[in-house]
């Protein structure tokens, strides 16, 4: 529709420049928006005063943390860069405005065979509008990719309205369309929602909360933070980036719409000086080294809730945000290799133990073999790793000298057990 455009440089609609048109969707979506403050009002409290009560009771497999978002547009060159990161899991983005490139869609996912795939289909608001026409689409989906995919998360973004959404209660008729579909032919099929992006909870709320016949078998979230800063940064006094993973899980272990599983299908940080590729402005956005070490930094935060099941980095090729940058010729940035060193590292490790302080972070993972010790610092901090076996730095290069200076940088440590 002329409403909605697709920017092709940030991988993302445009904001909705029809303003007549938006207010008027808005007014007739004014009574969900009434239920989104009532049941917010009445769910968010309860939600804050528990949220410290409900732990997960076993620590989840690091195999599964480390997802990667990839795109057909950007080439065949990625099943390679795939690999050499070391990741198993793997988001595709499907549109609903490509049907008609559905074909080319199904033979890209053919090259990843050895990988877990999670499939985002993304809405256009002739589907949202015409739920018949989304009914028919939704099945040759289902059909066409249900033989290499088991996991469909149902739309995305659906609380930015140039996403094609006016309301939650629109995404609820939506999903469950798609539900409705799946159970009935393809009940080995697991879907995902509600795809709710940045710290905006009571969308979330609203829709974990409702009186529809529908329910998610995990809750996805593009859980992004303080995007001018390190993932530590607290919003509202209070919720950095733990914090916001332990409301959401408190969140899901009282709504009777979903179980308790997080995944997490979409984070990054925008990069200084790549506009107009970048999906903010350049106030928000933070150079590459900081983009690196914040990057590691969020698995690690969210590591230590022991509540997310999977992290899709978004994503592995793009100007804006990504680990390669595409312009002429592919060039990784450093996050590439950090993404690999970290992967590498924990993949086959088990979580021990989270210290935080005011000076530095550290946590704890073993191996059979190996005392996995990582520290970082907000500012800088000196510390003595004479007793560590090997020491290396973000990208997983060895560091000769054992007094190290920690400003900002990830350093991993090793003690042979």
């Amino acid at each position: 529709m002329k409403y909605f455009i697709w920017d092709k440089y940030s991988d993302q609609p445009y904001p909705i420049k029809n303003k007549s048109y938006k207010k008027r969707k808005k007014r007739e979506n004014f009574f969900d928006y009434l239920i989104t403050f009532f049941t917010s009002l009445l769910i968010l409290p309860i939600s804050l005063i528990l949220m410290n009560f409900f732990r997960q009771k076993n620590i989840f497999d690091n195999k599964k943390l480390f997802g990667m978002g990839v795109s057909l547009e950007k080439g065949d060159e990625q099943i390679k860069l795939i690999d050499e990161l070391g990741v198993d899991y793997i988001l595709i983005r499907f549109p609903l405005e490509f049907m008609d490139k559905i074909d080319e869609y199904e033979q890209f996912v053919k090259k990843f065979p050895n990988k877990k795939i999670l499939l985002n289909i993304l809405q256009n608001r002739e589907n949202i509008e015409d739920l018949t026409l989304f009914e028919k689409n939704i099945t040759k989906i289902f059909t066409t990719f249900s033989p290499y995919i088991k996991e469909f998360q149902i739309a995305n973004a659906i609380n930015r309205t140039k996403w094609g959404f006016f309301g939650i209660a629109e995404y609820l008729d939506f999903f469950a369309v798609a539900q409705k579909v799946r159970d009935e032919k393809f009940q080995n099929l697991t879907l995902l929602g509600p795809p709710i992006i940045d710290f905006e909870y009571y969308y979330t709320i609203r829709a974990l909360f409702n009186l529809k016949k529908i329910k998610f078998d995990k809750i996805s979230s593009l859980l992004y933070v303080d995007r001018r800063g390190a993932p530590k940064n607290k919003q509202y006094l209070f919720f950095d980036t733990p914090n916001k993973i332990k409301l959401l899980h408190t969140l899901a272990v009282l709504s009777p719409k979903t179980k308790p599983k997080i995944i997490i299908t979409e984070v990054n940080w925008p990069i200084s000086d790549t506009a107009p590729y970048a999906p903010t402005s350049q106030k928000e956005c933070v150079n590459e080294e900081d983009y690196a070490n914040f990057m590691v930094k969020y698995y690690l935060l969210a590591i230590s809730t022991g509540q997310v099941e999977t992290i899709y980095w978004h994503q592995l090729i793009a100007t804006g945000y990504g680990l390669i940058d595409n312009r002429g010729e592919m060039k990784k940035r450093k996050a590439f290799k950090a993404f690999a060193t970290m992967v590498k590292i924990l993949k086959n490790a088990t979580f021990i133990s989270f210290g935080d302080s005011k000076i530095i972070s550290t946590m704890k993972f073993k191996t059979k073999q190996k005392l996995i010790t990582i520290y970082w610092s907000d500012e800088s901090f000196e510390i003595n790793l004479s007793y560590s076996d090997e020491v290396l730095d973000l990208t997983g290069e060895v560091i000769k000298s054992k007094t190290i200076l920690i400003k900002k940088n990830i350093i991993y440590s090793f003690t042979n057990l």
